[in-house]
């Protein structure tokens, strides 16, 4: 309660100010377009628990989701705040922060809200100021490791890394990392580039920095005549289409298309597996702070988060129950590293795994 009465009184100056700045002749230029002086704010009551926020206004909303997905996650939101206009960029989560990147090098970052892959991406973001601070009243039904210490961002779903194969290839499902680096692999594996998926570098680095795994690890997927694809909706295709049998992807697309009747099948490898949550953040620029808060809260929220399920991911919040096909986190062997040493070394990383793999 205390903090929605602070979020109406913010509010309500807002809309004051923008007013007497009109009465004065005096007209806002802000840097992009914002329909944030049109925000409404209304209260049943003081002690009344129905009492309720009308936002309307403009978000930027950046994420490497599936295109179908976004539009899904969006549609959710409007269905509560159809005041909001919502418009999505979509592309892989290094080519998102290029153009994050590109915009502020410009002077003028276009973004409200970002959803990418993994928290060393936005580590980055947060060391150079570019995170809002957010204290989501979401944040209570989230694990508090998924939760960055200083409300910069957030996780909003639990992605793991397996493998995938192709049923109709195999007469026997394996256990272990092992099977892509033998002979009977060769030049049938498939993974995704580092380059363009966030996940793919957060794998490498947190896999070249885990015993039983590093640089060899990708060495010998070399040596096994291992194919680079930018992505891994790309890692899918060849696998479901019979052109690869394994793959190095995460879980969620591969249950997804084994429900949609592909013949392939997830495996979490026994000596466990890398997870990405896909973190959402406010860039601190935003010119619509308040429908910006109100989408990462519905992101996180029973509502956001059973969405989410629906669309075949595992979900973050607490209570909310994985798809058939997926474990939940607590299911899982998770192999993990330090987050800011993987971010002090991510573009060494890719370095060292375009001179072993190529670009």
């Amino acid at each position: 309660m205390k903090q929605l009465f602070l979020i109406v009184i913010a509010s309500t100056m807002l809309i004051l100010g923008a007013c007497g700045g009109n009465e004065t002749g005096g007209q806002s230029q802000p840097d992009k377009e914002t329909d944030s002086e049109a925000v409404a704010v209304t209260v049943e009551t003081e002690n009344n628990e129905d009492e309720a926020i009308k936002i309307s206004g403009k978000v930027s909303f950046y994420t490497s989701q599936p295109d179908s997905d976004a539009a899904e996650l969006v549609n959710g939101f409007n269905e509560i705040y159809p005041d909001v206009e919502v418009d999505v960029f979509r592309s892989g989560t290094e080519e998102v922060i290029s153009k994050i990147m590109a915009e502020k090098k410009a002077g003028d970052i276009q973004a409200d809200v970002l959803l990418v892959a993994d928290a060393v991406t936005f580590g980055a973001l947060k060391e150079q100021e570019l995170l809002l601070a957010y204290e989501s009243p979401e944040l209570a039904h989230i694990p508090k490791e998924f939760v960055d210490e200083d409300y910069m961002y957030t996780g909003t779903k639990v992605m793991a890394t397996v493998l995938a194969v192709n049923t109709n290839d195999l007469t026997e499902l394996p256990t272990s990392w092992s099977v892509v680096t033998e002979n009977v692999a060769d030049g049938k594996v498939v993974m995704p580039s580092p380059l363009y998926s966030g996940a793919a570098a957060y794998n490498v680095g947190v896999l070249t920095k885990t015993d039983g795994f590093g640089w060899e690890f990708f060495e010998k997927l070399r040596d096994n005549n291992v194919t680079v694809v930018q992505g891994n909706g790309g890692v899918l295709q060849a696998v479901a289409g019979g052109e690869k049998t394994y793959g190095i992807v995460v879980d969620f697309i591969v249950a997804r298309a084994k429900a949609e009747g592909s013949p392939v099948e997830v495996i979490y490898p026994e000596e466990g597996v890398p997870v990405i949550t896909e973190p959402i953040g406010i860039l601190s620029n935003t010119d619509d702070e308040l429908a910006s808060k109100a989408f990462v809260d519905f992101v996180l929220s029973q509502e956001g988060q059973t969405k989410a399920a629906e669309l075949g991911y595992t979900p973050i919040r607490e209570g909310v129950t994985a798809p058939e096909g997926l474990k939940g986190i607590a299911d899982m062997k998770v192999v993990s590293h330090d987050v800011n040493e993987l971010l002090q070394t991510r573009e060494q990383d890719k370095q060292q795994f375009i001179s072993i793999l190529g670009e």
